[in-house]
Formats: structure tokens, C-alpha cells, sequence
């Protein structure tokens, strides 16, 4: 379900041409140049014609994908206002331009001078990347030879754990890839790096390569990659891997992690966390979005604990997915070929490395009611020098991305409860398989899509986005308002849900009292 995209219905418009009627249908991703051209070519008109449309009264109508659908009764009128074709002196002279140009180039080679330019400039990108590519190899190699070292040294007291599930040896691929990142490079358009900024962007529209171009863009944009040295190539590298780490969940997979992450950036964005904020704060905030839920199984805390499982018995009950989504992200860093922080001196990668732990920790949804009344405690008198102050914000603002689904669009963010409920459901079916107690909101026989989000949007959404609003005040109008009016479709469809439950009850005990009275004149017949 990860994978799947939302739908949208194209927009139809109906034109009319010296009163012959002409349907017109196009996708809400068009420009009003595409949109234009379309016209053009619908009526008949040479492409590069400037066109105007008029309603009924004489009314203009803007061309752009928000302008209003109409029918075929009501169509718009066409009228031509310019073409883009030239006067026979207008093409006279652009002819003896072009013939000036072509005998400039031919005196001064200028053709030539741009190939040769071309060529020499592709031939240092790619002596660029080679030598990264050297770099990356040496250091792999290195790493190869450290690894066969201690295993050999280790072989012999080598001694294996064995727990009743293990969570660590299925579908790993800790390893990276030696080769440079394979995935296509999606070129972002301009149109894109501006939705990408916003909550509203759509999720589900986006290939796993083309989420990965999206990943690296954030930090490139941001000012990461320059500010703390990464690698291009390492930085692909590490990317490629985390989404390799991630499973195929229903929920819990890396569309998931590229939803938060991009929640995250978009917050930095409309909050102005660049500015209160350092870039060794943001690289946090990024970084621990990207790996907060790394080789997640699928199962919580509560099934890993109540289970037993090797992950509850090796951190001891105490957040034990998040202390292993911790452990797979450094397992990563740790390869010298995916370690975005090899220029970092010591001291500062331990400050990052604390920071990410702090983070990734403080999404166990177990410490929800702590964190957010400490948060509490300090909001009053915020102050943004103060280190203890800035840990606790940057611990609630990654809590509000690891959550916020329901900010976005209603299309964008429903598809998101129907993943987590097939979750919820498969955790709660092995529950029942294996005697183990099941939570009411995940038990499939108990929960609807309604009950399980109104008691989530109520005491836990909302109330913790009220909350940052009081420090960000621009978040309630963007953020805070989706979430009032999610809470109230729910609501509604509640009760909708209560009524048809009702009149199905009414029903059926009506059926009864006729099948009891229907038993007695039988039986007084006989």
C-alpha cells in the first residue's frame, strides 16, 4: 500500500468556436502555457496564438488549471487577440540577422570554441566524480580489510544469542552498494522544488528513485552539503542505503520515512528554523527524520515487549524499536562509504550523534504525555540560546512530523489510516494466534476508521500542535486548521456510522418480534 498513488479527476472545459462546441480536457498539473497551447490546438489556431475567453455576459476567464469548469451549455467564447506570426518585413529581417550571425561564427569559430568549451567542462565533471569514486574505494577497501582482521580474530569465541524472534538477521542489507548509486536521477522542476517546501505535497505521487532525488535535493538546499563537506556521492550512497533498511510494511516503510522528512523540511521552512535555529540543529532534524524508523518490523513496542522478543530482551523493555531504529542508523554511518559526517571533526560528530539518539528516542509514543509537559514547562519563557530549551523544541517538532499525516490534504492523508489500521490488524491477528493481549484500537473486530482517529486527533494531534503554535504562530492557519476540520469529517461520518448501526438494529429486532409472533399463531393453529 506504500507504493500505491492517489487519483485526481481531470478538469473539462467546454469552448466555443464561431458556434461550433469543442470539449477540452486537461490534468491540474498543466501551466496556463500548456493549457493555452491545448486551446489553440482544439479551435484550430496556430499554437503560439494569444487567446482570450469570455463567458456568456462578456466575462473574461482566466486560463490557468484553477479556472472554473463549465458545461456544454454554457461554453466559453474564443477570441484570437495575437498570433505569433511575423510580417513578411519582420521575417525579411530576421533572415539577414541569422545571415550575420552564421558569417560571425564562421569568422570567429564560435561553434567550434563552444564544443570545445562543452567538452573540456564534461571532462572535469567526470575526473570530479572519478576521484570521489577513489575515495569512496579506498576507504571501502580500508573498511574490508579492518572487517576480515577482526573476524578473523573473533571466530573462535564467536557465540550466537538464540531468542525466540529475531528482528536483526532478516532481509538486512547493512552492507552498501560499492558501486556509484544506481537509482535514475529525477530532475526536479521548478514547480516541484516549490510543492516540495509545503505540506500539502502529495506523497503518493512520487517513485522510490524519485523520492531519493527529493531527499537529496532537502539537504543540498538546506545547506548541508556545503556546510559540513558531504560528499555528493557518499550522500546518494547513504541515501540509497536507508532505503534499502527500510521494510516493505504496510505503514512503516520508507515512504513513510520520506513523508516525515519532508514534513520536517517543510517545517524549517514555513517556521524560519534556519534563522533561530544552527545548521548543526537542522542536519539533526534531517538526519534523524530520515533514519527514525529504520528495519522497523511492522510490530510495536508492545508486541516486542509482551513477546519477549530479541529486540525487548537486548534494550530491556525500554523503547526498544527506537533504540533499534538508533542502532541500524550509526550500523550505516559507520561504513565509511555512507558516513555523510567523515568531515566533521570528533567532538561535533558526538554532538550529532547525541542529538540524532535524543530524537529518534523521543518518538516512542510512550513518552508522548513527558515530552510534551516538559515542553510545557519552558514554553513560557523560551529561550533560543538556551541549549536544554532547544533539545526539548526539537523533540516535540520531529514528534509532530512522525505524526502529522492528517495535516496534510484529506486525498493525501487517508490512504495513510488505511495502511496503519492493515498494520494494527496483522499485529493484532498474531497477537490473538499467540495468546498475547490485543489493544482495543488495534483489534480489527472493535476498531473503524472514524473511532480510531477522532480519540487521536482530540487528545494527541491537536493539543501537541497547539502547543508548538504558541511558539510559531504561522502553524495554525497551515498546520493546526487541517486538523479541526479532520476531526469534524470524522465526526460526522461517526455519526453516520451510529445511524446506520441503529436503523440496522431497529431492523433486525423488528424481524424478530414478527418471527416470534408469526411462531405463536402457528402454534395456536395446531
Amino acid at each position: 500500500m506504500g507504493s500505491s498513488s492517489s487519483t485526481y479527476r481531470p478538469k473539462c472545459v467546454y469552448l466555443d468556436i464561431d458556434g461550433r462546441i469543442q470539449k477540452v480536457t486537461f490534468s491540474k498539473y498543466c501551466n496556463s502555457r500548456d493549457i493555452m497551447e491545448l486551446f489553440c490546438i482544439a479551435t484550430g489556431l496556430p499554437r503560439n496564438t494569444t487567446i482570450s475567453l469570455f463567458t456568456a455576459d462578456d466575462c473574461m476567464v482566466s486560463i490557468d488549471p484553477t479556472m472554473p469548469a463549465n458545461s456544454e451549455s454554457t461554453p466559453y467564447k474564443v477570441i484570437p487577440v495575437a498570433t505569433g506570426q511575423l510580417t513578411e518585413k519582420e521575417e525579411l529581417i530576421q533572415n539577414l540577422l541569422a545571415q550575420v550571425v552564421e558569417q560571425f561564427s564562421r569568422v570567429f569559430k564560435i561553434n567550434e570554441l563552444k564544443t570545445e568549451v562543452a567538452n573540456h567542462l564534461a571532462m572535469l565533471e567526470k575526473r570530479v566524480e572519478l576521484e570521489g569514486l577513489k575515495v569512496a574505494e579506498i576507504e571501502k577497501c580500508k573498511s574490508d580489510i579492518k572487517k576480515m582482521r577482526d573476524e578473523m580474530a573473533a571466530r573462535n569465541s564467536r557465540t550466537n544469542c538464540p531468542c525466540k524472534y529475531s528482528f536483526l538477521d532478516e532481509n538486512k542489507k547493512l552492507i552498501p552498494r560499492r558501486d556509484v548509486p544506481s537509482y535514475p536521477k529525477y530532475i526536479l522542476s521548478q514547480e516541484t522544488i516549490e510543492a516540495l517546501r509545503k505540506p500539502t505535497f502529495d506523497v503518493w505521487l512520487w517513485e522510490p528513485n524519485e523520492m531519493l532525488s527529493c531527499l537529496e535535493h532537502m539537504y543540498h538546499d538546506l545547506g548541508l552539503v556545503k556546510d559540513f563537506k558531504i560528499n555528493p556521492i557518499i550522500l546518494k550512497r547513504w541515501l540509497l542505503c536507508i532505503h534499502d533498511n527500510y521494510r516493505n510494511n504496510p505503514f512503516h516503510n520508507f515512504r513513510h520515512c520520506f513523508c516525515v522528512t519532508q514534513m520536517m523540511y517543510s517545517m524549517i521552512s514555513l517556521c524560519s528554523l534556519q534563522v533561530k535555529l544552527s545548521q548543526t540543529d537542522i542536519l539533526m532534524l534531517m538526519t534523524a527524520s530520515v533514519c527514525h524508523d529504520l528495519d522497523h518490523p511492522g510490530y510495536n513496542n508492545t508486541y516486542q515487549i509482551n513477546a519477549q522478543t530479541e529486540l525487548a530482551v537486548r534494550y530491556n523493555d525500554i523503547s526498544p524499536l527506537e533504540n533499534h531504529h538508533c542502532a541500524v542508523a550509526f550500523q550505516i554511518f559507520a561504513q565509511p562509504e555512507c558516513n555523510i559526517f567523515s568531515n566533521i571533526d570528533q567532538e561535533q560528530f558526538k554532538r550529532i550523534r547525541q542529538g540524532m539518539i535524543t530524537l529518534i528516542l523521543a518518538t516512542d509514543m510512550a513518552r508522548h504525555a513527558e515530552i510534551l509537559d516538559s515542553f510545557k514547562e519552558i514554553l513560557d519563557n523560551f529561550d533560543y540560546s538556551n541549549e536544554e530549551h532547544v533539545t526539548q523544541l526539537k523533540m516535540v517538532l520531529i514528534k509532530c512530523c512522525d505524526i502529522s499525516n492528517e495535516v496534510r490534504p484529506m486525498e493525501v492523508a487517508e490512504p495513510w489510516v488505511d495502511c496503519l489500521l492493515e498494520e494494527y490488524f496483522m499485529q493484532s491477528d498474531r497477537e490473538k494466534s499467540e495468546g498475547l493481549p490485543v489493544a482495543p484500537f488495534m483489534d480489527r473486530d472493535k476498531v473503524t476508521k472514524p473511532t480510531a482517529q477522532i480519540g487521536f486527533l482530540k487528545f494527541v494531534l491537536i493539543p501537541m500542535f497547539e502547543i508548538i503554535t504558541k511558539l510559531f504562530p504561522v502553524v495554525e492557519e497551515v498546520l493546526l486548521q487541517p486538523l479541526w476540520e479532520s476531526r469534524d469529517r470524522y465526526e460526522q461520518l461517526k455519526q453516520i456510522d451510529d445511524t446506520m448501526k441503529e436503523l440496522q438494529k431497529k431492523k433486525n429486532e423488528s424481524l424478530a418480534s414478527e418471527g416470534r409472533e408469526n411462531t405463536i399463531m402457528d402454534t395456536k393453529i395446531l
